[in-house]
C-alpha cells in the first residue's frame, strides 16, 4: 500500500484530522460514535477549513477539525452552555499548541500536534483515555514549499530516532 497523495499544505489535513480523531474515539469504544457522526464532523470541517485562512484569520483548519469532532460528540450548539464552552476551550488549546509550531506553517506538523493535544483533551472533556505513545518523525520536510522549520519543528528527523 502506498502513501496517500495528500499535498504538503492544504485543507485535506483538516479533514483527515476530524476523521482520524472521530475514528480513534469510535475505536476506543466507551463513547458510541456512528459513521454518520464521523461524516458530520468531516462535513462541518470542510465547510469551514478554507485554504490560507490560517494566515488570514489565525484559525487553522486542523483546529476546526478538532472543534467539529468535539462539537458533534458533545452535541454543542449556540443555545447550549457547557457543551459549546467545552468545544471552544478545546479549540483554543489546540490553536495555542499549533501557534507554537508556526513559522512557516506546516499542515503535517499541525495534524500531529493537534491529535496529540486532542488525546489529552479527550480525557478532560470526554472522560476517555486516548493514549498517544507514537512519536512521529516527519519525512516530508523537503516537500515544504516555504521551507521546513527543521530543528524548530517537534517532528524534525534530526531530533528523533528515524529508524521507526
Amino acid at each position: 500500500m502506498g502513501i496517500a497523495p495528500i499535498p504538503m499544505l492544504g485543507c485535506e489535513h483538516a479533514w483527515v484530522t476530524a476523521a482520524a480523531l472521530m475514528a480513534a474515539i469510535k475505536n476506543h469504544g466507551q463513547i458510541k460514535i456512528t459513521n454518520e457522526q464521523i461524516t458530520e464532523a468531516v462535513r462541518r470541517t470542510q465547510r469551514q477549513a478554507i485554504g490560507a485562512f490560517c494566515g488570514l484569520t489565525g484559525v487553522c483548519g486542523v483546529a476546526i477539525g478538532v472543534g467539529a469532532t468535539f462539537s458533534v460528540i458533545l452535541d454543542a450548539a449556540c443555545p447550549k452552555d457547557r457543551e459549546t464552552a467545552s468545544t471552544m476551550h478545546v479549540v483554543s488549546r489546540v490553536i495555542e499548541a499549533i501557534a507554537n509550531e508556526t513559522g512557516p506553517c506546516c499542515c503535517k506538523n499541525f495534524v500531529r500536534k493537534a491529535l496529540a493535544v486532542s488525546s489529552q483533551l479527550a480525557g478532560e472533556y470526554l472522560q476517555i483515555s486516548l493514549p498517544h505513545s507514537v512519536e512521529p518523525v516527519c519525512r516530508d520536510g523537503h516537500r515544504h514549499p516555504h521551507g521546513c522549520r527543521q530543528d524548530k519543528c517537534s517532528y524534525y528527523p534530526g531530533l528523533k530516532n528515524v529508524d521507526g
